[in-house]
């Protein structure tokens, strides 16, 4: 897929995206954490992680104009912003918003699961490429082709549900080099679901946990945790 042609913005403007929500917050992870963000969460996704704290967002949402999710990050005067989901680029439209975004001089940052190919965001978007241990359910989605496109300012985060899921990411590590090739590499321990990660047999990881394997084996990695959960009610939406 070619990058958008955005010579014609306003046709771009009026075309449509199936938007979950939007909502101003404090930035929980990568290398923005902390900083003040602007998330568009997109509705859909093919993935159905174990550990997913988002399903609301499989199904519900509502046809939205580009140009009208623009003049509202506008209106908020936010200057980063974040595409996810569900899966963001999952819709092809999406690709527009990112391109317009950039073009703007907005920071974009697209949070996406890896399944999907990358190449046709915006080169200066910053893509967060969730790669899916074996934990999660969902390895065999991984599109590893992504890594081949992987630029300086791109970021790379696990989710890490056990110890053998960690050894599976410290693997992948290791052989692509992935902190050589990107920004940061990130590992989050799964956090515990309030359904119950048990039926999954996943409870949760202990950070403690995360954060000695690390140590032990001088990965060279940053730990994260998901700091929203840590400021609000780990269930709250539009956080």
């Amino acid at each position: 897929m070619a990058e958008p042609d955005i010579a014609d913005p306003v046709s771009l403007l009026a075309q449509t995206l199936r938007i979950n929500e939007t909502f101003y917050s404090i930035q929980g992870e990568s290398s923005y954490a902390g900083c003040p963000c602007f998330f568009v969460r997109l509705t859909g996704c093919p993935l159905r992680c174990n550990y997913c704290d988002t399903e609301y967002a499989f199904r519900e949402g509502a046809p939205r104009t580009i140009g009208s999710i623009i003049e509202e990050i506008e209106r908020v005067g936010a200057k980063l912003v974040e595409l996810t989901g569900g899966e963001p680029l999952a819709q092809k439209r999406a690709f527009d918003l990112i391109a317009i975004l950039c073009e703007r001089g907005f920071t974009v940052l697209i949070e996406t699961s890896g399944a999907i190919d990358i190449k046709p965001c915006h080169p200066k978007a910053i893509r967060i490429l969730d790669i899916k241990t074996p934990g999660s359910g969902e390895v065999a989605r991984n599109l590893w082709a992504n890594l081949d496109d992987l630029r300086p300012h791109d970021e790379v985060k696990f989710v890490i549900v056990d110890r053998a899921d960690y050894e599976w990411a410290r693997g992948k590590i290791r052989e692509h080099s992935l902190d050589l090739r990107c920004n940061a590499v990130f590992l989050s321990p799964a956090f515990p679901q309030k359904k119950g990660l048990e039926i999954f047999g996943c409870p949760g990881l202990s950070p403690r946990s995360l954060a000695e394997w690390i140590l032990e084996d001088r990965l060279p990695v940053r730990q994260q945790t998901q700091l929203h959960k840590m400021i609000w009610d780990p269930g709250q939406r539009g956080v």
